[in-house]
């Protein structure tokens, strides 16, 4: 299928907790980015390609503010999801006019270990922004971005330019490229079973039972 077709499945069928925990029957134990950051309104989901970025700080002014940030939105592609990290998150990585230039070049998201600002402005575009929350000090002389679509980790996650990045109200994973199919086929088996056992539970059948006769619990 195409990643447009699986963007759909993915946001349609798929919740995070079922993939993290196929994740984990795989020994992928460690895919779920820090638990602080979270969706700018519960209802955002997000599902598109990492293209993942070095944030770095820097104490004053600069001969190129912001470093490659600009550079780095504008080569974002249809279905990417700007995911940037790095530095003390002194300040806000992510705002209005930095939404904007992404959901027109057709992105499908942006998450951030860190901050974002002008609240108001992005949740008008109505477009899923995930970040440890809000707060207005300006990036311009406390950091820049240093690299993009280059490996980077966040948190204990190790994060590859084209993983899948699927983030929800419970929070944001990556599904590494080189596990995706199974991944994703076998947590759509575990959904659709959930669906199921819970069925099987409102009709009137013990939590034991069905956990012996469908191993989900």
């Amino acid at each position: 299928m195409t990643d447009a077709d699986l963007f759909d499945l993915v946001r349609t069928e798929l919740y995070t907790p079922v993939v993290g925990d196929i994740l984990d029957t795989l020994g992928l134990f460690h895919q779920f980015l820090p638990q602080p950051i979270q969706p700018m309104r519960t209802a955002m989901t997000l599902v598109g390609r990492a293209m993942p970025v070095v944030m770095i700080d820097v104490y004053g002014e600069q001969a190129q503010p912001f470093g490659k940030l600009t550079e780095a939105l504008d080569q974002l592609e249809p279905g990417d999801i700007y995911l940037a990290s790095g530095g003390a998150m002194r300040c806000a990585y992510w705002g209005e006019i930095l939404t904007a230039t992404a959901r027109s070049r057709g992105a499908n998201g942006a998450v951030v270990n860190g901050f974002h600002r002008d609240t108001p402005q992005v949740l008008e575009q109505d477009w899923p922004v995930f970040s440890r929350g809000r707060f207005a000090q300006d990036s311009g002389v406390r950091t820049k971005v240093l690299d993009y679509r280059c490996r980077i980790e966040v948190g204990p996650v190790t994060v590859q330019p084209g993983d899948l990045v699927f983030g929800d109200l419970d929070g944001v994973l990556i599904v590494p490229r080189d596990h995706e199919a199974e991944v994703i086929e076998r947590a759509l088996e575990k959904a659709r079973g959930e669906k199921l056992v819970r069925r099987e539970i409102e009709a009137g059948m013990s939590s034991t039972a069905a956990f012996a006769k469908y191993g989900i619990l």
